[in-house]
């Protein structure tokens, strides 16, 4: 099965060049319906209103971290199979597993490029 390049993807980072980059990385793969928010707060707020097929999130943002905002999406029954990627700039194996605890489907460790993307998209959203 081929990716589905027409699903929307929320991305969420509360540095505007990092939003900037994964939106730029997303679109070279072909996906063109991206969002965007800039805290887990705005996010959860995006996510009850549109159905996201995917959500990209950073793991460090004020007020709500990205694993809050994975806690929050899991816990809520309308949410709680949106595939969900986390991304960091720290591989610390007690973040992996906390995430991997919370329902993340998979994990991106800054940095990383298009293909490293494509790949792990694919193995969330089955390709």
């Amino acid at each position: 099965m081929a990716l589905d390049l027409s699903m929307p993807i929320l991305v969420v980072d509360d540095y505007q060049t990092m939003v900037r980059i994964i939106r730029n990385l997303l679109k070279q793969l072909g996906f063109e319906d991206v969002d965007d928010a800039s805290d887990g707060t705005t996010a959860l707020a995006k996510l009850k209103t549109k159905k996201y097929g995917l959500v990209i999130s950073d793991w460090n943002m004020e007020p709500m971290t990205g694993y809050e905002l994975l806690r929050h999406v899991r816990a809520d029954e309308a949410l709680r199979t949106t595939p969900f990627i986390m991304v960091t700039a720290e591989s610390k194996t007690e973040n992996v597993i906390a995430a991997k605890k919370a329902g993340v489907n998979n994990y991106i460790v800054k940095p990383f490029n298009a293909a490293t993307l494509k790949t792990k998209i694919e193995a969330v959203c089955g390709a």
